[in-house]
């Protein structure tokens, strides 16, 4: 049986994702998850940490990943890192998008997340980082600019959930596969050491 906690977590994913921004109260994310509002309070300290453990909890496990990127540098190859990143950050954005509009569209949400450090912009950063260190490595050509190699990378896999969500598509195993191994080839291409 859930503990209360899990029970909130999976509860503000479908009332973030189903009810849209408008209903997305901290009172009906505890009606859903059969508790009390105070019960909700007791686990997260506002709605914005509630949000953020949503999203580092229940979607694809996108942002652990970069939080143990760091590690990686050197390992595999870079062909290899970057398209699990890809893979993993495209079903994330897909699923993240009906919330990420729920944050934009609330400027305490927004403001609060921004006062944090959190938002979009850390994958951006952690990626970035992970491949400065690919650089210093050898495995990336000197003078390469890593923050637009990440940005290429995360806005292309966003730019395709952002289709998908307004098409109505959903994620498929051998297209996705087949537009991961064509960017990270594309991002490659400007970034590998001159042989």
């Amino acid at each position: 049986m859930l503990g209360i906690r899990d029970r909130i977590l999976d509860a503000a994913v479908v009332v973030l994702r189903d009810l849209g921004q408008a209903k997305a109260t901290t009172k009906e994310i505890a009606r859903v998850a059969g508790c009390s509002e105070g019960s909700l309070y007791t686990y997260f300290a506002n709605k914005e940490t509630l949000l953020y453990a949503v999203m580092s909890e229940r979607l694809p496990p996108f942002i652990p990943m970069l939080n143990a990127l760091m590690a990686r540098a050197g390992e595999d190859t870079l062909r290899e890192n970057l398209e699990e990143i890809a893979r993993i950050a495209m079903p994330f954005y897909v699923e993240s998008l009906p919330l990420a509009a729920t944050v934009l569209s609330t400027p305490e949400l927004k403001d609060s997340l921004r006062r944090q450090n959190l938002g979009p912009h850390r994958g951006n950063e952690t990626l970035a980082a992970y491949l400065r260190l690919e650089q210093r490595l050898g495995r990336i050509r000197s003078g390469a600019s890593v923050e637009a190699a990440a940005a290429l990378l995360l806005g292309a896999c966003q730019q395709r959930a952002m289709h998908m969500q307004f098409t109505g598509k959903t994620l498929n195993a051998e297209a996705d596969d087949a537009f991961v191994k064509d960017l990270v080839a594309a991002l490659l291409y400007g970034l590998q050491p001159s042989p």
